[in-house]
């Protein structure tokens, strides 16, 4: 499996936006800063994710999610969450 990852920075509430197959140990790497664009904050949690059979089709994903209208979208389905 394949995943796209949300990840949410519990102190600045920034999000970072990945692919993995390894959705635990990815999460882990984040925290433990061992990603040069999530290093200096942190810690981290994963808001949302989702599981991809094909590499490509989440690849896909995560570029619409980094896009404008990406972001919208993750506004639209994660609209409960934000406003809690």
């Amino acid at each position: 499996m394949y995943y796209v990852y949300i990840l949410e920075c519990e102190t600045t509430g920034s999000l970072y936006k990945g692919f993995t197959r390894d959705l635990k140990k990815r999460l882990k790497q984040h925290n433990d800063g061992d990603n040069p664009s999530t290093k200096n904050k942190g810690p981290w949690k994963i808001i949302h994710y989702e599981a991809f059979a094909n590499k490509e089709d989440a690849l896909d994903r995560e570029r619409f999610l980094k896009s404008g209208w990406g972001r919208k979208h993750l506004q639209k389905i994660l609209k409960n969450y934000f406003e809690n």
